[in-house]
């Protein structure tokens, strides 16, 4: 973890982003006071499925089936 002050942070700002980049931490002081930490961003990463049923069984379904919705709608067509 790196502490510095506002005047130091501006001078090294690039630098400081490759560090934090790279996974360590940056603490902005003011007066010796911490005010505000900079930290790396978490990366979301894509979950490999093994199987088409891996995937149909991550998914969530919302809302009326379809089957009672194509139902639905054949019942308003007719006259």
């Amino acid at each position: 973890m790196i502490k510095s002050g506002i005047k130091e942070a501006r001078q090294h700002f690039t630098e400081y982003l490759s560090r934090v980049e790279k996974g360590e931490e940056i603490v902005i002081t003011k007066r010796d006071q911490p005010i505000a930490r900079i930290i790396p961003v978490k990366k979301k990463t894509a979950r490999a499925l093994a199987s088409r049923k891996d995937l149909r069984n991550a998914i969530t379904p919302k809302g009326k089936p379809l089957s009672e919705t194509v139902i639905a709608s054949r019942r308003e067509e007719r006259y």
